[in-house]
């Protein structure tokens, strides 16, 4: 029999109809004659799969499962594609463990660790990889914004410490827009991070793992239109994605082995983005770590798979696969 699958998608975030795309993209390159892929929803308001033939079926929490024509079913692997909570921060990934669900992306504690951007460059830079300096402020704080502005420097970026799709993100340039850029990233999450400028290149690189090696993809160069690479440059056009990169050789190895270096200290599995800015110098600064990168038809990881050479669903064969191998 083929095997069920869940894409999961929704969440309870701003990332909600980012995630939907992705699902949509996942559910249409999954390999038929080996895989059952369903939609499944999952919001504060409801958790449902979405049927083939139309309509949609309660999904039970204590077994992640439904039930059609009086059969209850299940699901024997989860693929995540939530953007954002409780996918992309490790707590379905805790869920799915407790009840012996498989799925393919990264474990709960790599999860957690790469959402909380701080917590993760602050664990990498220990280990020699490149970040800009930062500082870490919490709701209820009463930051000192020239005592910022002299540790960090203009310009600077301040974002949510744990949410994507830069929402909430902005480069600030002087000391009276830092206020407002505060109190912007605070409205998505409790934990905001202000970070130093670094003048380069955005390069980011996909990056999964198979039964046998850990394969990073093609990096592209992302060129937006706007200041920064915002949503507008991410979702509306507003960027000029460059697929390779166009960069020497030399570099290209730099970025792929630096991606498979960060990949590999966290312990990641399934597919993810590693986000670099690469200095004057040609030095890699990681930026973020994406364990549940966009899957939608703006994408880059999708864009980087085809300059491999291969499908997403040769990819999505690997990745299932894996995780199915490693679960037994």
């Amino acid at each position: 029999m083929k095997k069920r699958i869940a894409i999961v998608y929704g969440g309870y975030s701003s990332e909600y109809q980012i995630s939907e795309k992705s699902a949509r993209m996942i559910y249409e390159h999954v390999n038929r004659k080996m895989y059952e892929p369903l939609l499944v929803e999952i919001s504060k308001k409801s958790w449902h799969v979405n049927l083939k033939g139309g309509g949609v079926a309660p999904i039970d929490k204590n077994t992640f499962s439904y039930i059609v024509d009086d059969q209850i079913l299940g699901f024997d692997i989860a693929f995540i594609t939530i953007h954002g909570t409780p996918g992309e921060d490790g707590k379905l990934q805790s869920y799915f463990d407790m009840i012996g669900l498989k799925y393919i992306n990264s474990d709960s504690f790599g999860s957690a660790l790469t959402f909380n951007k701080w917590a993760c460059n602050s664990f990498l830079r220990a280990f020699g990889i490149a970040t800009a300096k930062a500082i870490l402020i919490r709701e209820g704080n009463n930051p000192n914004t020239i005592e910022i502005a002299d540790e960090i420097g203009f310009p600077c970026f301040v974002k949510p410490n744990g949410a994507g799709s830069s929402f909430g993100i902005s480069k600030v340039n002087t000391l009276m827009e830092m206020p407002a850029a505060i109190a912007k990233a605070f409205e998505e999450d409790k934990e905001v991070v202000i970070e130093s400028f670094v003048k380069g290149r955005e390069i980011t690189c996909g990056i999964y793992k198979n039964k046998a090696e850990i394969i990073p993809l093609p990096p592209t160069e992302i060129i937006s239109n706007n200041e920064y690479f915002d949503f507008g440059a991410k979702y509306n056009g507003e960027s000029q994605e460059i697929t390779p990169a166009n960069i020497d050789a030399a570099l290209m190895t730099e970025v792929q082995n630096t991606t498979k270096a960060i990949f590999r200290r966290l312990g990641l599995k399934g597919i993810a983005r590693i986000d670099f800015i690469v200095s004057e110098d040609n030095i890699p600064f990681l930026i973020e770590v994406n364990t549940t990168p966009g899957m939608s038809e703006q994408s880059i990881v999708p864009q980087q798979v085809r300059a491999m050479g291969k499908t997403l669903e040769q990819v999505f064969d690997e990745v299932i696969e894996a995780a199915i191998s490693e679960s037994n």
